[in-house]
């Protein structure tokens, strides 16, 4: 069976990566392409389908990202967004202005065609997002005006012959309530779909193509405790059992016990091999009197590679390193020459230059909801797969200031309190990341008949849905409580308990 795909051209707009999400949840592969991707890549990827991502520009702008050719003459479906309407009207020979009054935020559309494939049935008002200041004024040749916004501005179109369409709203957003019908009209009734892109069906595609690509060679992969590094291993594993060697660094700045399960789950629970290396010690040598947090990150990274790379060398006949890049890490080391970036960039690679290894990423494909399922199917534990993000750097970067044997067991002994205490009160899957901080100040206290000058930890708890933007967790008074109280009877050295109500933005999630 062809695997079904849709492409998605990236015109520069911030929901790119959510169009592909959003397609890619109902079941159909979705893939980015630059708006300028060459006609031969367009090809390799044979598309039944194309969706026209928003963009920042205006499409009679000097030099502005116009449509392929090689898109029209494909004669596959296409549906246009936002920019993508605009620059497929103009493509066709429609016009587009500017306009008199730009539309941004909720919008009421009408529906003026209920009987149009990709609306049909859909209620009429009904809320949409838009974000626009140019207008289509003039739709091309054998198109109609399927709804008008409530300024009376074209807000979509389509030609049912061709299965060509145009929305000015954004379908992918929440805030467009009937957006996901619409975008599933498109997939299944007019680009004839079905829908086949699922966790099992991606595992069985993968473990084919991992074991075509290692053959009889030997494999590494770094285990961090992660989702990625730990779907990546499970997925390998599948492919090629024991030819898979996983290694684990423990850097002594991991969450409490954490070393421990991650030997518990890899080794004794899915018997993989693994080597389980403590270079706790190694870590807290090198980070000795360092303060900035920039060189803190550089001193693990450089040491984390030298300690991979002694354990690897011992093994015979290694020829491949498995990575857990995943989709964002890829698009977004990419890059587009028009996108306003809203998230810093990732690199992909990481691999020491003197190994000559090749890679494996498996899961180069997915995002991360995607390796979360793909996990699960894998048979991960639960409590692995929804495990909170954890920095690369570990505690290294929530211990404000300088890193010691005694400051990193302070913050993991008032970390642990805080998620337990999150668990217990079913709250930890309501919250996309949780943590302590160990500030690089004391403050006065008092403990029975005495003063005390001790240690603050800070309480940060974020929900969020992309980690782009972030919201301070409104966790009930009574669990701060609970967790301040626990954190200064049962955590030696620590007399005071804040709670971090900043937003991103301003603040980032991390604090270092």
């Amino acid at each position: 069976m062809q695997k079904e795909v849709i492409a998605v051209l990236d015109y520069g707009s911030q929901y790119t990566q959510l169009i592909a999400r959003r397609v890619r949840e109902l079941n159909v592969y979705a893939e980015i392409l630059p708006w300028n991707a060459p006609v031969a890549r367009f090809a390799a990827l044979s598309p039944q389908g194309v969706i026209l991502s928003g963009g920042p520009n205006s499409v009679y702008e000097a030099g502005a990202p116009d449509l392929p050719e090689y898109i029209l003459n494909s004669g596959v479906p296409i549906l246009g967004i936002c920019y993508g309407m605009q620059v497929l009207a103009r493509a066709l020979g429609g016009a587009v202005s500017p306009g008199a009054r730009r539309e941004y935020g909720p919008m009421q559309i009408e529906l003026l065609d209920t009987t149009a494939q990709l609306l049909a049935g859909l209620p009429s008002p009904q809320p949409v997002w838009m974000s626009h200041g140019d207008h289509v004024t003039l739709v091309p040749e054998g198109f109609e005006v399927l709804a008008r916004s409530q300024g009376g501005l074209v807000a979509a179109m389509g030609n049912a012959n061709a299965h060509r369409y145009g929305l000015q709203f954004h379908p992918e957003v929440v805030h467009t309530p009937q957006g996901g019908e619409m975008l599933q009209r498109f997939l299944f009734d007019i680009c004839g779909l079905s829908g086949t892109w699922t966790p099992e069906a991606f595992i069985s595609s993968a473990v084919g193509r991992v074991r075509a690509q290692v053959g009889a060679s030997g494999v590494v992969c770094g285990l961090s405790g992660g989702v990625d590094s730990a779907v990546t291993a499970a997925l390998v594993h599948r492919a090629v059992g024991e030819q898979l060697t996983c290694i684990f660094v423990d850097t002594g700045l991991l969450r409490k016990d954490e070393a421990a399960q991650v030997v518990a789950t890899f080794r004794e629970a899915l018997g993989m091999r693994l080597i389980s290396v403590d270079a706790s010690q190694r870590f807290l040598d090198a980070l000795s009197g360092v303060s900035d947090p920039e060189q803190k990150r550089r001193i693990i990274g450089e040491q984390f590679i030298r300690v991979f790379e002694e354990e690897a060398r011992r093994l015979p006949r290694v020829g491949f390193l498995a990575q857990g890049t995943i989709y964002p890490d890829v698009i977004e080391s990419a890059g587009s020459a028009h996108a306003r970036r809203i998230k810093s960039h990732h690199n992909v690679g990481g691999l020491p230059e003197e190994m000559d290894l090749a890679l494996v990423e498996p899961l180069r494909e997915l995002f991360k909801d995607e390796v979360r399922r793909a996990g699960l199917a894998l048979g991960l534990p639960e409590a692995l797969i929804w495990r909170h993000p954890f920095p690369g750097p570990g505690l290294a970067v929530r211990i404000l200031g300088e890193i010691t044997a005694a400051r990193v067991a302070t913050l993991q002994e008032a970390d642990a309190i805080f998620l337990e205490e999150l668990h217990a009160a079913d709250l930890y899957a309501e919250t996309a990341q949780a943590f302590a901080v160990l500030l690089p100040v004391r403050s006065v206290g008092v403990m029975g008949d005495g003063r005390t000058y001790a240690n603050v930890i800070a309480l940060r708890a974020v929900t969020t849905s992309d980690f782009m933007t972030a919201d301070w967790a409104r966790l009930p008074p009574a669990l701060l409580a609970r967790v301040s109280n626990r954190i200064v009877n049962e955590v030696a050295g620590v007399n005071r308990v804040v709670y971090d109500i900043s937003s991103k933005p301003p603040a980032t999630i991390e604090w270092e």
